[in-house]
């Protein structure tokens, strides 16, 4: 895909809120008729229909010991590191239940821990969290696996980053969001770039494969120069992927948010000129725009993926995997097997309450239709590969794609028209002025939106 344009007029008319499609459905559409008795027979099929298809799991590890405002994720900030030896066993609970549904013919590819913080886990508790994940599934051999962890650099020390390879990790996430002293102090976020480049060095040293880093634009007291010079640093650690995130000040929904200064947010313009200055500094230095907000460099998988035309889109964003079933651990996680999507109990006591009785924790899902299925691979298309087939689209799916989606096809006009997107034979593909803006293509094969409109529940596009 093309290296996007930066039109200021495009980006103002087409920015408002809209999914970010790590799924299609959305989680907007969860419903709590959705549980256990579905899921179970959901994995029941995808196991017969495809026993030796490789699976991928995500592990949430909740805990944070310091809140840092801007967060919007599902955590628990706590100093009473005690709560996370009880967790884990929780977890290992889960683990077993999940593990004696799935056919130890399927080898688990990719493996992701989130948070929160996983390193809030120590070296034992990591050991054993992996000793159950080796018992209850079939993890793959070191040579093809993609195993990855998220750490908070403020929290762990090079010799922890050696244990975290020795554990079988091959992937590693840094949250770095800002270098700037003042920008740091705003968000309660303290952390020097000498730390965190001592940290990049380490994990080479160790063995790590994939290094990626984290940035956030948009946050209290940022500016443009500020920011540059935040990327001069993360430039010369050279990470293998960069994933630069707009932030989304939704104080309503994030109470943390609430401790930020909103007079103290970049102005729009400021944000958006701090955007367009990371895109030109990134893709100079030699990244790959991937789409939303990763980057990689030109000899990542994620960069193939994309060139091949297999890049996938899921709860973990872009990804090489995300074809495979996604079996979600812990409180509030998200799993996708075959057709359904599954999401976990936020809270710890009906965490706790479902797996003391020897149930999953699954509390809201959704089970997908034909018309779902159909538009899920339409907005894969464009959100991954930046380009739609018509043709390709009505073989797979066994429709007529032109009279399917007619109203849709309308709707793309004004899209044409301002240069977002240019038609192909056989469909259309996004032109340079319209990567910055797939969430907004994305969002005219959405059957849930016309419906839902204002979509207050979603992040601005930019």
């Amino acid at each position: 895909m093309q290296t996007p344009s930066f039109d200021t007029a495009l980006i103002e008319r087409y920015g408002g809120r809209g999914p970010r499609y790590t799924s299609y459905p959305t989680a907007v559409q969860f419903q709590p008729g959705f549980g256990e008795a579905e899921y179970r027979a959901e994995v029941r099929r995808s196991d017969a229909a495809a026993p030796d298809a490789p699976l991928s799991i995500y592990v949430h590890i909740p805990f944070c010991h310091s809140l840092c405002y801007y967060c919007g994720c599902s955590k628990i900030v706590t100093r009473h590191t005690e709560r996370a030896e009880d967790y884990l066993g929780l977890l290992i609970r889960e683990i077993e239940l999940q593990g004696a549904l799935f056919s130890r013919t399927r080898t688990v590819e990719q493996l992701h821990l989130g948070g929160g913080t996983p390193t809030y886990l120590d070296r034992e508790q990591m050991r054993r969290l992996f000793e159950a994940l080796n018992a209850n599934f079939s993890l793959c051999p070191d040579g093809r696996r993609e195993f990855s962890i998220e750490i908070d650099p403020r929290t762990v020390s090079p010799a922890d980053i050696g244990a975290l390879a020795a554990s079988g990790f091959n992937r590693i996430s840094m949250g770095v969001q800002d270098f700037e002293a003042d920008v740091q102090q705003a968000v309660n976020r303290i952390q020097s770039a000498e730390d965190t480049g001592a940290l990049v060095r380490a994990a080479r040293e160790a063995g790590f494969g994939s290094v990626s880093l984290d940035l956030i634009y948009g946050l209290p007291l940022q500016t443009v120069a500020g920011f540059e010079r935040t990327l001069e640093r993360v430039l010369e650690m050279r990470p293998d992927r960069l994933a630069v995130y707009s932030y989304a000040h939704l104080p309503q929904m994030f109470r943390a948010q609430r401790l930020i200064h909103e007079e103290q947010l970049p102005e729009p313009a400021v944000k958006l000129e701090i955007l367009r200055t990371t895109i030109e500094r990134l893709t100079g230095a030699g990244y790959v725009y991937i789409g939303l907000d990763h980057f990689a460099l030109a000899d990542d998988e994620l960069v193939k993926a994309q060139q091949r035309g297999e890049l996938q889109r899921n709860f973990q964003g872009y990804s090489t995997h995300g074809n495979s079933d996604l079996v979600g651990l812990g409180m509030t996680s998200i799993g996708q097997v075959g057709d359904c999507y599954a999401q976990n109990a936020k809270e710890v006591a009906p965490y706790r309450a479902a797996l003391e009785q020897g149930k999953l924790p699954i509390v809201k899902g959704l089970l997908m239709t034909a018309d779902d299925r159909i538009r899920r691979s339409v907005i894969q298309d464009i959100m991954c590969r930046g380009e739609l087939d018509y043709a390709a689209v009505s073989e797979r799916s066994g429709i007529e794609f032109e009279r399917y989606f007619a109203s849709e096809i309308a709707h793309l006009r004004p899209l044409e028209r301002d240069g977002l997107i240019e038609p192909t034979p056989t469909g259309f593909r996004v032109c340079e002025r319209g990567r910055l803006l797939l969430r907004a293509i994305a969002m005219t094969f959405d059957g849930y939106l016309a419906a839902n409109r204002p979509q207050q529940a979603f992040s601005k596009i930019i």
